[in-house]
Order: C-alpha cells, then structure tokens, then sequence
C-alpha cells in the first residue's frame, strides 16, 4: 500500500481519497464453507478537520459508502 499524503487546505473541511480498482484475493462465506476468490477492491481515506466534523459521524459516511459499493452489482 503506498499512498500520499491527502492534505487539507482551508476552506475545505474534508477530502475524500479513492485509489485506483484493483482485482484482490478475497475470503467470501459460501454457506459454511470459506473461498479465496478474486473481487475488485480498492482503497478508501477520509480526511477531515475535527473542528467542523465529529469523526464518528465521518466514521458512519464511510461505513455507508463501503456498504453501497459493497451492495453494487458486479
């Protein structure tokens, strides 16, 4: 994982980093058993300034931005 460092510059509050979709080895539940399956992924920052946002709701955009992406069909 390499990754820049996301800066913020006023006025901003908070900047949303998306890297690049890749194709990751994965485990997926398949009844009881467990599988290695390939499954795009990619990764996901958020940057914020604690002044104007409390980072559990930051937290909980995340959550809900992972389960959206997570629920897109392939």
């Amino acid at each position: 994982l390499l990754a820049a460092p996301i800066i913020i510059n006023q006025p901003q509050s908070a900047i949303l980093g998306v890297g690049k979709l890749e194709k990751r080895p994965v485990v997926v539940d398949e009844g009881d058993e467990e599988k290695i399956m390939v499954r795009p992924r990619c990764y996901v920052t958020l940057t914020l300034d604690h002044r104007v946002m409390d980072g559990h709701r930051a937290n909980r955009f995340l959550e809900a931005l992972v389960h959206t992406l997570g629920a897109w069909p392939a």
